[in-house]
C-alpha cells in the first residue's frame, strides 16, 4: 500500500518497520471510501490498512475490498473494543490511527512514521482540523473548537512551537503509537465508550513512555455540522470525558469540572436580567454609566451583561488569534455563538456524568459507544 516516493524507515537490525493504519468505522461507507483513496495514494510504502468494521450494514466492505484493506468484522460495541479486536490479530511495528471521516494529506503516513527512527519516541500525532470543503457551519464549529481561550483545553487545534513538541494527549483522529507500547498497557481500556484516546495515553505515560505531537502534521477531520449533530457531539464529549476522568484521575482538569456549572451559571444570569429588567434596572439612564445609586435592580441587570458582553469578546479575540486554517470575518463573528453552544452542551453532558457516577460509580462509561452514529452491533 502507498505508491513510495521516501524511503522506509529502517529499524536497528537491517529490517524495516512493520507498519499498519487502523481505521474503527461502522456505517459509514462513503466518507471511508475516500479515506482510503488517499492513504492508497501515500507517499510512504509497505503499509497495510486494517478495517475494524462493527457490523455496518452498508457497503463497508465492498469498499475495503476494493482499496486492498484488511476488512475484520468486528463484534463489538464500541470504538475501543473493535481497535483491541483488531489489534490483538497484528502483528506490526507501527500502528497509525486515524477515522472515517478524514481526507489524509497524501504525506501523512510518512510524516508520522519518520520520527520513529528516534527511542524516545513512544508515540506522535499532530493537529486536525475542518477540510477545506467543509460547509460553512462546521468550519464555524472548526473556529470555536480551535479559539484561543474559550476551548482551549481541546488538543484539535494544537500547534505548539516546534518540530517535535511533547505532548500529553494526541487525539486518536492523528496519531501512530509502537504496538509493543500498546501490548504493554493492554492496548485501549475494554468496554471504554468515549474518550478511549485520552485514556490510552494516560496507560501510555503511566508506563513512561513519551507522546510528542508534530504541529506541522495536520489531519483534514469533518466537523459536525450545526446545530443539532454539533450540540449532541459535544454533549458526548462532556458525558465520556467526565466518567472516564472519574476512572483514571491522573487525565482530569480543571476545566472538565467548571464547565459543568456553566448551564446553571447561564440560567441564573438570564434570571437576574429578567428580575433586574423588570424592576427598573434597565431604565435608559442607567446605560453607560457608573455614577448614581447600583440598586439591587441595576446590579441584577447590569453585571449580567457586561459579563456577558466580555463573554462574546474574549470569544471574538480567542477566535481571531486561535489556530483554524478557516478564519474568516464571517467564522470569527459567529464564534461566540458556537462557543456558547459548545460549553452548553457539554456542560449538559457533564452533569449527566455526575448523576451516573452518583449511581454507578466506577462502572460509568461501559457497554455501547456514546456518539452520533447509527450503531448496530
Amino acid at each position: 500500500m502507498g505508491e513510495g516516493t521516501v524511503p522506509v524507515l529502517m529499524k536497528d537490525d537491517g529490517t524495516p518497520y512493520k507498519t499498519a493504519i487502523l481505521i474503527p468505522t461502522i456505517n459509514n461507507a462513503d466518507e471511508l471510501d475516500i479515506v482510503l483513496g488517499r492513504l492508497g495514494k501515500q507517499t510512504y510504502p509497505h503499509f497495510e490498512l486494517v478495517i475494524s468494521d462493527s457490523k455496518s450494514r452498508d457497503h463497508t466492505r465492498e469498499v475495503c475490498e476494493r482499496h486492498g484493506a484488511t476488512w475484520i468484522e468486528d463484534p463489538s460495541r464500541n470504538r475501543a473494543d473493535a481497535c483491541n479486536f483488531a489489534l490483538s490479530q497484528m502483528d506490526h511495528d507501527l500502528v497509525l490511527f486515524t477515522d472515517d471521516d478524514t481526507v489524509p494529506p497524501l504525506d501523512w503516513v510518512a510524516k508520522l512514521v519518520r520520527w520513529f527512527d528516534n527511542p524516545e519516541v513512544g508515540a506522535v500525532g499532530g493537529p486536525n482540523f475542518a477540510p477545506d470543503d467543509d460547509p460553512f457551519g462546521a468550519k464555524c464549529a472548526d473556529v470555536a473548537f480551535c479559539t484561543k481561550f474559550m476551548t482551549a483545553g481541546t488538543r484539535y487545534g494544537a500547534q505548539p512551537k516546534g518540530e517535535l513538541v511533547p505532548i500529553t494527549h494526541n487525539p486518536g483522529v492523528n496519531c501512530a503509537h509502537r504496538m509493543a507500547n500498546l501490548r504493554e498497557v493492554g492496548f485501549f481500556e475494554e468496554g471504554c465508550i468515549g474518550a478511549e484516546d485520552v485514556v490510552l495515553d494516560a496507560k501510555i505515560q503511566r508506563a513512561g513512555h513519551k507522546l510528542f505531537i508534530d504541529p506541522s502534521n495536520v489531519m483534514p477531520h469533518r466537523r459536525r455540522r450545526p446545530f443539532k449533530p454539533y450540540m449532541k457531539q459535544m454533549r458526548n464529549y462532556g458525558y465520556t470525558r467526565m466518567v472516564a476522568n472519574k476512572r483514571w484521575p491522573e487525565i482530569a482538569t480543571w476545566s472538565h469540572t467548571a464547565i459543568g456549572f456553566f448551564p446553571a451559571l447561564v440560567a441564573l444570569a438570564l434570571s437576574a436580567m429578567l428580575f433586574g429588567g423588570l424592576t427598573g434596572g434597565a431604565a435608559a439612564d442607567l446605560w453607560f454609566k457608573l455614577d448614581g445609586d447600583w440598586t439591587a435592580s441595576r446590579v441584577a441587570f447590569h453585571i449580567p451583561l457586561g459579563l456577558v458582553s466580555a463573554y462574546i469578546a474574549i470569544c471574538w479575540l480567542g477566535a481571531a488569534i486561535g489556530t483554524s486554517p478557516h478564519r474568516s470575518v464571517g467564522t470569527v463573528f459567529l464564534a461566540p455563538l458556537f462557543v456558547f453552544l459548545a460549553q452548553w452542551a457539554y456542560g449538559q453532558g457533564v452533569i449527566k456524568a455526575w448523576r451516573e457516577i452518583r449511581r454507578t460509580g466506577g462502572r460509568a462509561g461501559e457497554g455501547n459507544q456514546i456518539d452520533d452514529r447509527i450503531r448496530t452491533a
